[in-house]
C-alpha cells in the first residue's frame, strides 16, 4: 500500500490522518460522527487513491461503532489498535509527552505504515457471524451482571436474613432461582417469612413456575424459615427489607435479560453452517466467528484467547507465566468450556487429571485444557470436520481400551 489512514476516534467527532509510505502527511480533517462525516471521510479517501479494487487500510483505536460497522462494509481492512500501544508508538514521536487528537492520527495511520504485520485487522466474519457475536456478548454482560447483582443481595440478606439464604443453600442456582426471588419478594425479612403459611408457600411456588413436589418444598420452606436466627431490631429490619426488595428488582432485571439473550443467542447460531462442528464438542455451545483466514493456525488463536502461555527469557533468568493480555471474552468462555468438558468427556479428564498430577494448578490445567480443545476446533473448522473423542485424546482412548 502507498498510503494508510489513521482515525482518532471520540463521541462527537473524528481527527483523519493520511499519509504515504514515506510517512509524509497528504491530508488531515476533522469529522463529524454522522453520514455527512463518514462522506467526508470516504471523499478524501478517494482523492488519495482509495478504490473498491485497493481500498486504504484504516487504523482506529476501537473495534466497534458505527464508524467502524461503516468502514467494514466498503470492505477495507480496519486494524483496531489498543490505546496503550498507541501510547508507546506516541513516544516514538514526541519524546517530551505532546499530545492532540490530530497527533494520534498521525500515530496511527503510521502505525500501519510501519508496523501493519504486527496487528491483526477486524475479521471478515459474515453479517450472521457480526449479529451472533453482538448478542453473545450481550448474553455474557447480563450473565455477568446477574452474579454482580447476586452478590450484593447475598452479601446484604446476611446482614439481616441469615436464615432465607440457608433455606435456598441446597438448591442448585441458590436465591437466583425463581422460587427464591419470588418468596424475598413476598417476605423480604424474617418477621413477614415466619409468618407465611403453606397455603401462601404452595401460591407462591407455582407463581415462580414449579410443577412438581410443590407441597413438600412447601412444608420444607416453612420449616426453613421459621428456624430461629440473630435478627436486627424491629425497624431496621423492615428497613433492611426494603432495601433487599430494591437489590432484589436488579436481580430479577438481570436474570430476565440473561434468559431472554442466551434464547437469542441461541436461536441465531443455529442458523450458522458451523453450529454442528461447534456443538459437537464435548462441554461447547453458542460460539462465534467464521473468517478462516483470520489465524493461519492454532497457535494464533490460542494467544488470542490466553491459553497459549507467556516465556519470558533475559540472561540467565527464565520464566513462564499466564498470558494477562488477551480476549477477556472468550478467555471466560474458554474457562466455563474446559470446566464442563472435564464431566462431559472422559479424554478431556484424563488430560486435565495428567496436568494436575504434574504439578499444574487447577486454574493452570484448565487454561492448558482450554488450549488442547481449541487446538482441536480449529482443525475441525479448518477441514469441516466433527469432533472425535478418540482423536483429540488418542491416549485416553488407547488406556480405556486396555483396561476393557
Amino acid at each position: 500500500m502507498d498510503v494508510f489512514c489513521g482515525i482518532d476516534w471520540a463521541e462527537d467527532h473524528h481527527d483523519i490522518a493520511i499519509v504515504d509510505r514515506d510517512g509524509q502527511l497528504l491530508a488531515r480533517r476533522r469529522i463529524s460522527d454522522d453520514a455527512a462525516g463518514l462522506a467526508q471521510l470516504l471523499e478524501l479517501l478517494a482523492e488519495h487513491g482509495d478504490s473498491a479494487e485497493e481500498p486504504v487500510p484504516v487504523a482506529i483505536e476501537t473495534p466497534r461503532g458505527l464508524l467502524v460497522a461503516c468502514l467494514r462494509a466498503t470492505g477495507r481492512k480496519v486494524y483496531p489498535v489498543n490505546p496503550m500501544a498507541v501510547a508507546r508508538y506516541r513516544d516514538r514521536h514526541s519524546v517530551a509527552g505532546r499530545k492532540s487528537d490530530h497527533g494520534d492520527a498521525v500515530v496511527l495511520a503510521n502505525v500501519l505504515r510501519t508496523d501493519a504485520h504486527a496487528h491483526r485487522p477486524l475479521p471478515a466474519d459474515t453479517e450472521l457471524a457480526q449479529a451472533v457475536a453482538v448478542l453473545a456478548r450481550a448474553q455474557q454482560d447480563a450473565v455477568w451482571a446477574r452474579t454482580a447483582a447476586h452478590n450484593k443481595l447475598r452479601s446484604h440478606l446476611r446482614e439481616y436474613y441469615p436464615g432465607f439464604l440457608a433455606a435456598f443453600a441446597g438448591s442448585r442456582g441458590g436465591i437466583t432461582r425463581p422460587e427464591a426471588r419470588t418468596v424475598l419478594a413476598a417476605a423480604p425479612d424474617p418477621a413477614a417469612a415466619a409468618a407465611l403459611t403453606l397455603a401462601q408457600l404452595r401460591a407462591l411456588l407455582k407463581k415462580a413456575g414449579r410443577k412438581r413436589g410443590i407441597d413438600a418444598e412447601a412444608t420444607r420452606l416453612r420449616g426453613a424459615l421459621r428456624i430461629p436466627q440473630m435478627r436486627q431490631l424491629p425497624l431496621v429490619e423492615q428497613a433492611m427489607g426494603r432495601q433487599a426488595q430494591a437489590l432484589l428488582g436488579q436481580l430479577d432485571a438481570a436474570c430476565e435479560s440473561a434468559g431472554d439473550l442466551e434464547q437469542a443467542v441461541i436461536e441465531s447460531f443455529n442458523q450458522h453452517p458451523d453450529a454442528g462442528i461447534i456443538t459437537s464438542f464435548p462441554g461447547l455451545g453458542p460460539l462465534t466467528g467464521d473468517d478462516r483466514s483470520r489465524f493461519a493456525d492454532a497457535k494464533g488463536l490460542k494467544a488470542y484467547a490466553g491459553a497459549a502461555p507467556i516465556t519470558r527469557a533475559s540472561g540467565k533468568s527464565r520464566s513462564v507465566t499466564h498470558r494477562k493480555v488477551k480476549n477477556n471474552r472468550l478467555a471466560a468462555a474458554g474457562y466455563n468450556w474446559a470446566f464442563s468438558a472435564i464431566t462431559a468427556s472422559p479424554g478431556a479428564r484424563a488430560h486435565y487429571d495428567k496436568r494436575r498430577k504434574d504439578g499444574d494448578r487447577n486454574a493452570a490445567a484448565q487454561r492448558n485444557l482450554f488450549g488442547r480443545l481449541l487446538g482441536c476446533l480449529h482443525h475441525c473448522l479448518a477441514t469441516g470436520q466433527h469432533y472425535n473423542e478418540h482423536i483429540a485424546f488418542p491416549a485416553a482412548a488407547r488406556a480405556r481400551q486396555a483396561a476393557a
